[in-house]
């Protein structure tokens, strides 16, 4: 059963940094476990900013997803979407959440789309703490709508896209979570002392031996020659 707790209302002024804002240091906590720490939810939800926040008092590494992504590719995620299409960028993003997942000491904020994949939802949950960040589709619509690194949003109504998304997923989320948090306009630091309060208490066991899914070696990311047509890049991309 998910373990869910609902932060007090918070006043208006007090909402949830932007992605890149700093979070000020706090007291560093230990946990009595080296299990990763795998955060998945909406883009908006806080992943990122909640993710460095509670690495911090940890003591533990921060990995984004996307970021490893990027930097494995060489280019940003909207060019991956117009070369590759979703589906590409989704074997991509599988690949390096393999890598990623048997890290251990680590705080991991996933991309949005994460648990799309059977096999990623798995790797989740049998490899660390699952903790699915809630939001609602105006907060995560207010959050976003001034990003232009959302291909999904790049759409005639991104908060109708949003609120799509957020009814095809939240399933997955809910199925995957060890823990729940609605972030809303809870203030970064309380969240992050909420949650480390909530995973000294997390008992969960996983097989250390658990054989790792057979992926293939990640594919360079190539662009398409001048004048080629994205649609029809260089093989490699599609193996």
């Amino acid at each position: 059963m998910n373990n869910e707790f609902t932060p007090a209302t918070q006043p208006a002024c007090d909402q949830i940094s932007p992605p890149d804002a700093q979070v000020q240091p706090d007291a560093a906590v230990a946990l009595p476990h080296t299990l990763p720490i795998f955060l998945v939810g909406m883009m908006g939800a806080g992943k990122t900013t909640i993710g460095k926040g509670l690495a911090r008092v940890l003591q533990r590494d921060f990995v984004d997803l996307d970021h490893e992504l990027e930097a494995r590719c060489g280019v940003r995620i909207p060019v991956i979407f117009e070369i590759e299409g979703e589906a590409g960028f989704r074997k991509r993003e599988c690949q390096v959440l393999e890598d990623c997942t048997i890290r251990q000491n680590i705080v991991m904020a996933t991309g949005g789309g994460a648990v799309l994949s059977e096999q990623n939802r798995a790797s989740l949950r049998a490899r660390g703490i699952v903790v699915y960040l809630r939001a609602s589709v105006d907060e995560l619509f207010r959050r976003t709508s001034r990003d232009r690194n959302r291909p999904l949003l790049a759409t005639p109504d991104p908060k109708g896209t949003l609120r799509k998304l957020l009814e095809m997923r939240e399933p997955l989320y809910n199925e995957v979570a060890d823990v729940i948090i609605d972030t809303g306009t809870t203030p970064v630091s309380q969240l992050v002392a909420r949650l480390v309060d909530r995973l000294k208490t997390i008992e969960k066991t996983i097989d250390p031996l658990a054989k790792p899914y057979q992926a293939q070696a990640f594919q360079p990311f190539v662009h398409p020659a001048p004048g080629e047509d994205p649609a029809t890049e260089n093989q490699a991309c599609k193996q």
